[in-house]
């Protein structure tokens, strides 16, 4: 190696080292050489178009950024002065028979700048030219073969253009070519996570007003919406994340700026709240989710309380944890065709639906719970509210004991006990009344008390008139 052809390299290593950064250019450690990667300038609204069989309608996407074309290269002891730099070109959206006709054109470029250094002229047209050199315009095509492979890439509005250069399917492969994806669902992923981390990156380093706190923040520091694009730091979005999580208003993530609909996605959240919050979120979510579908319901063991998937139109649901089996309308165990049975909390919420809805409201409960028991339910539940009102119970048996007259010293017509009507407390068999008569009782002197003496009332009314 001469020191001219030594003195060029190196400051051509250290100019491309310049202009790109370490995940742009890679340096080979053992060799004169490395790995640049170009990506193409993509006109604005670029789209592409993702295309199959017919039965498939084509899938179209707005991108920024495409994968970069991937040079790598190894600078022989006489380049600039004889030789070419050996390369392989490759890239992800790319066919061979494309990647072939660039390589041709670098080789026409070395030709043109023989005995110069040529990568930069390598770059700037990979960068620059790639796209009007292959008449690629948007929307970009990814044609597949019923085999699930990249069949070739190429635009949609070109075809004029196409016979220009080559038929691609023609033009003779160049090993120097390489297409590093095989599927077309890899080629889809690659392109469009690419175009992700690369919009990140653009926005990790400009500067935003965040509208919550008025402040000014890199984007590194900030976070935007996906739907509206709406931009807040991410101090001020990780407080009303966790305020409306604790609050279980998991649903309501959205977007502070007034009257946006706009959703933070999950891994948003899971970005800035704590490990703990978050559990509780996609807890929350997954529950309010399942709450939201019909054929959707949970296990009514409070011990199991798993989501159970019910089958379209039948009222047995099979818990797939506890295994237990029972009925969608009354979550009691499965009874079949039997009509359902309410327990007794259940009669009150019963009698008030049955009495607000209409006329179809109520036959669909007569349907699903059967005449004969709502009548029963009603009838039950008006002898309860009587009870309550006109009875007390036994403070030994709780049988209902209804008092007309008397005095306060009852007898229970079920267990045959003793109690008092004022205070309900078992009296003594022995000495019922001394209840009444020991003064340190609650009930002393009260045997008669808060009864009406409306004969005795009459009679004495009755002397006063003869009196007179």
């Amino acid at each position: 190696m001469s020191s001219k052809d030594k003195e060029e390299q190196e400051d051509e290593l250290l100019a491309v080292a310049s202009i790109y950064d370490e995940d742009g250019f890679k340096r080979a450690e053992s060799a004169q050489g490395g790995e640049i990667s170009i990506c193409v300038d993509l006109p604005a609204a670029f789209k592409i178009l993702v295309s199959g069989d017919e039965k498939n309608e084509p899938l179209e996407y707005s991108i920024s950024f495409l994968p970069p074309l991937v040079l790598n290269f190894e600078l022989l002891p006489d380049y600039p002065s004889t030789s070419a730099p050996q390369y392989t070109l490759s890239c992800k959206w790319l066919s061979q028979s494309q990647l072939s006709i660039l390589c041709s054109r670098l080789d026409n470029l070395w030709e043109e700048n023989h005995r110069n250094v040529v990568l930069f002229s390598w770059m700037q047209f990979l960068k620059e030219e790639t796209l009007p050199f292959l008449f690629i315009k948007s929307p970009l095509e990814i044609q597949i073969n019923n085999k699930g492979r990249v069949d070739s890439i190429l635009s949609i509005n070109k075809k004029k253009e196409q016979d220009e250069i080559q038929d691609l399917k023609e033009f003779p492969l160049d090993q120097r070519a390489v297409q590093d994806v095989e599927s077309w669902a890899g080629v889809l992923r690659e392109i469009l996570d690419f175009d992700q981390n690369q919009q990140q990156k653009t926005f990790n380093r400009k500067m935003f007003m965040c509208n919550i706190c008025f402040c000014e923040k890199l984007g590194i520091d900030s976070m935007y919406f996906k739907e509206c694009k709406h931009v807040h730091c991410k101090a001020c979005l990780k407080e009303y994340f966790e305020i409306q999580i604790r609050d279980g208003n998991v649903q309501c993530l959205n977007c502070p700026e007034p009257k946006c609909a706009s959703v933070a996605i999950p891994a948003q959240v899971k970005e800035l709240v704590k490990d703990e919050l978050f559990a509780r979120y996609d807890r929350l979510l997954l529950q309010s989710s399942l709450d939201l579908m019909a054929d959707v319901m949970y296990c009514p063991r409070t011990s199991c309380q798993s989501p159970v998937m019910l089958e379209l139109g039948s009222t047995m649901g099979v818990c797939p944890g506890c295994r237990y089996a029972f009925c969608a309308r009354c979550k009691m165990t499965y009874h079949a065709v039997s009509p359902c049975k309410l327990k007794a909390e259940k009669l009150a919420e019963l009698q008030d639906e049955y009495l607000q809805v209409d006329e179809a409201g109520r036959k669909l409960l007569e349907q699903r719970y059967g005449r004969r028991v709502i009548e029963k339910a009603m009838e039950e539940l008006h002898s309860q509210e009587w009870l309550e009102k006109n009875s007390k119970p036994c403070p030994r048996c709780c049988t209902a004991i209804q008092k007309e007259n008397g005095c306060n010293k009852m007898m229970c017509t079920g267990c045959k006990g003793y109690f008092c009507w004022l205070c309900l407390t078992s009296l003594s068999r022995a000495n019922p009344y001394g209840h009444y008569s020991d003064p340190l009782s609650p009930c002393f002197n009260e045997l008669f008390q808060r009864i009406e003496f409306e004969e005795e009332d009459d009679f004495l009314s009755d002397e006063d008139d003869e009196i007179d």
